[in-house]
């Protein structure tokens, strides 16, 4: 055995090949620690495992371990052509020691010199040379410990196997460690009674992705899933499946079988007991292994008959399978095991066991379509037919992968170009909108348009082509707009908005135009709408006015927004959850489908649709960077970007640059903002992506306000939205329209300044969201005259729910806070700049925070953290307290204690930093905690 690192070894005969030790640190510490590194102190331990788990691996791991802590390792390893040669392994394991043979007494130095062939007594006695070897490893000891390791123990000659067996089993103290490793289940002439042994697991799903993404980075997600899922863990199936493949498999650009194909060396390993069963046995199992259901019922008539149970029994005796009676049910100890089954059948044979399977499965016809199918070996109508129907079941149930591959394996049997064409086209329109595999999607799509070109000018065609474009790294929106315009615009679907097609292709089109940011894409869209029979889907025209150009159509569409949060579904469709949600955006509602949009999220981690899974985690980390969860914000993004870059939709990773380039800017990280920034804007000028330069715009300006560069601030700012009106199809023009105001307010561009705020409030989108209101009432308090920017401030605080908005509302309380300073009302700046720091603190938002600190420094008080033993409320402000901790709202508190809720409002806001809180949820636990007497 080698000990160079495991990256370096070489692949042993058994194929346990040490790649690299990946998973595996719980089993080498624990190992290690068994054996005592540096002392083994006559510690013994039998490794077992399946092939391929990565015995050799840790056996050379745990052996570079110990020599790296003082041990010497002599090793040794089983082979097959030497299992007849008495003391060959001995020979191994003592070779490095020959040297020392000189200096042993007379009688063990001819023993060992005759069992290993050096001379001497050609015949030993077997005790003599079991004693010469302890005497000798204990002459080595005495220097430094000795660990023995034998790998393939199974292979090791019998003479070898009872010397060292002799030797394992000698009293503890002697400095000699044994470590030895086998496979399960199999035999060995070393007698493993009464020695520690440890069963080595397969991989976890964490490790086992982890290697298989070391090695195979190029690997589709959905075959890497593949992967996973037949190799269970097993390191070498993880390291050879994926080299049975081909090309476009890895890729998904082609089908993959049921069964994935085993690789040469994964054949030597498995195949052999398959071929050695009798001919009955294989027979059934290839009928249990393509039928993949484990029903014993799948043997039909044969499992009545006589010779079945001993077929059976023959497979379960070589732990091929094991069958459960009582149950009718039967299972393959490893997929690997099924596999070879499947690799020993010729076609002859595995195509007449899909015929009797589908007769068997008549009753289940998606069932019988697919054996059908794989028995058929020419092109057949009937067969193709009955997969096509076959294919839009699975679809209509969620399996998109299915229904992919049986419209795949349906247009391989049309007989007709057009029929072909057809099944080709459906399948990639599911590839694109329902798996996400957007390369397979353009391989289909490129099958459809060599079978018949005529065909290619459908709305699916349309659709699917249009997403492929924006992934492929050159697309433009500018393209993929003109191809679904004019695939709508010329289809046949007579404009009905019942038509499943036509709305989705409608939906895409909303996307492209939405990343376009244009008024003319939007033009075309609104066209179509109006076009659309009956009343179209909520979900488009609840969108078409609250995100296309929301500071004009935003209030008039909340109405049917409301009807579409009403109507919303549970979650069985991801789909329509995320068509949903993308009308809670620019009215900062989504916090109402927050709930929906993890399901998705948690659907399209277990492999759910990929389009929709990135479209739930935008919504979920904006969502969360509104409200103030920016650690939560950042984990989704790095998600976010993961999967983009995992599934090639690579189209909308700009959205998750974005999270980051904010969250960069409200930590202070201003060089990072800006670079992820100018990343966002290189790469969507060239595309017409204008809403992404939007967003980069946001967070340049987020970083220069932070940075205290007022004039680079406006002149983002304006970038954005020009002064004095809210930029058209913009919705950003709306969420800027602070900043703004901010910067012109503090570059002297006070006239700039009065003329947006008329503009926002003329526009009235402090009706379309309580967050937007905060805003404008805020950037209304900015402008002169000062006389009555309190009563702006206090209207901007008493805006319902601001609390929701922590960063928003911690940035108003500052502003207000410098200006009761600057009119030299020192106690009333401080309550505003306290719970202003305080919110910055929490938020994580360090140059805000210090910028706060510095105002309350400028009051003549430092900022000190409170604690609850340090917290005083007036008797006002606990019995405020306690009625808002009951339920009351502010104008029921106002009632009862004859004051306005403005006032009670402004109480609650001052106290809630006192008490370390910052909502009214949290009032009830934050009153319990004070001591009694407060």
């Amino acid at each position: 055995m080698s000990l160079r690192s495991p990256a370096e070894r070489p692949a042993d005969a058994n194929g346990d090949a040490p790649y690299g030790l990946v998973g595996r640190a719980q089993q080498l510490q624990q190992i290690t620690a068994l054996l005592g590194p540096g002392k083994v102190d006559g510690r013994a331990l039998l490794l077992s495992g399946e092939p391929g788990v990565g015995k050799s691996a840790l056996l050379g791991e745990v052996a570079e371990v110990m020599a790296a802590t003082g041990a010497r390792v002599l090793s040794a390893a089983g082979v097959r052509s030497e299992a007849e040669l008495a003391y060959a392994g001995l020979h191994q394991l003592l070779f490095p020691l020959s040297d020392r043979f000189e200096h042993l007494p007379d009688p063990y130095r001819e023993a060992l010199r005759g069992a290993l062939g050096f001379g001497g007594d050609p015949v030993p006695d077997r005790t003599l040379v079991a004693d010469s070897v302890l005497f000798l490893l204990r002459r080595a000891a005495a220097g430094r410990p000795v660990l023995i390791v034998v790998d393939d123990l199974a292979w090791l000659d019998r003479a070898s196997s009872t010397v060292l067996d002799f030797v394992a089993r000698r009293p503890a103290g002697d400095r000699i460690g044994f470590l030895a490793a086998a496979r399960t289940g199999t035999g060995t002439f070393f007698e493993r009674a009464g020695l520690p042994e440890y069963e080595l697991p397969p991989l976890d799903h964490r490790a086992a992705t982890e290697l298989v993404g070391a090695h195979f980075p190029e690997l589709a997600v959905r075959v890497r899933d593949r992967v996973l899922a037949q190799a269970q863990g097993n390191p070498l199936a993880l390291l050879e499946l994926p080299t049975a493949l081909s090309g476009p498999q890895r890729g998904a650009l082609a089908d993959l079988p049921a069964v994935l194909p085993l690789s040469p060396r994964l054949r030597t390993l498995y195949t052999p007991q398959v071929s050695s069963l009798p001919a009955a046995s294989r027979r059934l199992l290839l009928l249990l292994a393509l039928d993949g259901t484990g029903d014993l019922g799948v043997l039909g008539t044969d499992s009545a008959d006589s010779g079945t149970p001993k077929a059976l029994a023959a497979g379960e005796a070589d732990r091929l399978i094991t069958v459960d009676a009582t149950n009718c049910r039967v299972a393959f100890r490893h997929p690997l095991i099924r596999a070879a089954v499947i690799e020993t059948s010729t076609l002859t044979e595995r195509c007449r066991a899909h015929r009797s399977l589908a007769e068997i499965r008549a009753e289940e016809p998606e069932r019988r379509a697919w054996h059908l199918g794989e028995a058929t070996l020419v092109p057949d109508e009937r067969v193709a037919a009955l997969l096509e129907t076959a294919g839009r079941g699975l679809a209509r149930r969620g399996d998109a992968a299915g229904a992919v591959t049986a419209l795949t394996r349906a247009a391989e049997l049309s007989p007709r170009p057009e029929d072909r064409a057809r099944r080709l086209t459906e399948a990639a329109y599911l590839e694109a909108h329902a798996t996400g595999e957007l390369r397979a999607a353009a391989e289909l799509l490129g099958g459809a348009r060599k079978a018949a070109p005529d065909l290619t000018g459908s709305l699916r065609t349309a659709t699917t082509a249009a997403l492929v474009l924006l992934n492929s790294g050159n697309g433009d929106v500018e393209t993929a707009h003109r191809l679904l315009v004019d695939a709508v615009e010329t289809g046949t679907h007579g404009y009905d908005a019942g038509d499943d097609t036509l709305v989705e292709a409608m939906h895409t089109l909303f996307l492209v135009c939405w990343c376009g940011g244009r008024a003319d894409l939007w033009d075309r869209f609104e066209t179509v709408l109006r076009r659309l029979k009956s009343t179209p889907p909520l979900s488009l025209s609840a969108c078409s006015k609250t995100l296309a150009d929301p500071a004009r159509t935003g209030v008039a569409g909340l109405r049917e927004l409301d009807s579409l949060l009403a109507g919303l579904p549970d979650g069985e469709d991801p789909g329509r959850i995320v068509h949903a949600t993308m009308a809670t955006v620019a009215p900062d509602r989504l916090a109402q489908v927050r709930d929906v949009s993890w399901h998705v999220v948690r659907q399209g981690r277990r492999g759910g649709p990929v389009r929709q899974y990135i479209r739930a985690l935008m919504n979920l980390c904006l969502y969360d960077f509104l409200t103030g969860r920016w650690e939560a914000a950042g984990t989704l993004a790095d998600e976010g970007l993961r999967i983009c870059e995992e599934h090639r939709h690579r189209f909308l990773s700009w959205y998750f640059h974005y999270i980051q380039a904010l969250l960069a800017a409200v930590h202070g990280r201003f060089e990072e903002s800006r670079a992820l920034a100018d990343r966002i804007t290189q790469w969507a000028v060239p595309r017409g992506v204008l809403a992404a330069v939007a967003c980069a715009g946001h967070a340049r300006v987020l970083a220069s306000l932070g940075e205290g560069d007022y004039e680079s601030a406006h002149h983002h700012a304006v970038a954005v939205s020009p002064a004095g009106r809210l930029a058209s199809h913009v919705p950003h023009a709306m969420w800027a329209c602070m900043d703004l105001v901010e910067a012109a307010v503090r570059t002297g561009r006070t006239a700039e300044a009065e003329v947006h705020v008329r503009a926002v409030r003329e526009s009235g989108i402090a009706s379309f969201s309580p967050r937007l209101a905060l805003l404008v009432e805020g950037s209304a308090a900015l402008v002169p005259p000062d006389d009555q920017a309190p009563e702006r401030f206090e209207q901007a605080l008493a805006v319902p729910g601001v609390e929701d908005w922590p960063f928003d509302l911690a940035r108003i309380r500052l502003a207000y806070g410098e200006h009761l300073r600057r009119m030299r009302s020192i106690t009333e700046a401080r309550a505003q700049l306290d719970a202003a720091a305080q919110a910055f603190e929490r938020l994580g938002a360090r140059p805000w925070a210090d910028r706060a600190a510095g105002e309350l420094r400028a009051t003549g008080r430092s900022r000190t953290r409170a604690t609850r033993d340090s917290v005083t409320l007036t008797a006002q402000e606990l019995e405020i307290a306690h009625l808002a901790a009951s339920g009351l709202t502010n104008k029921q508190i106002g009632e009862r204690l004859h004051l306005s809720p403005r006032t009670v409002g402004s109480h609650l806001y001052q106290l809630f930093p006192k008490l370390g809180i910052a909502s009214r949820a949290a009032l009830r636990d934050a009153l319990a905690a004070l001591p009694q007497g407060r």
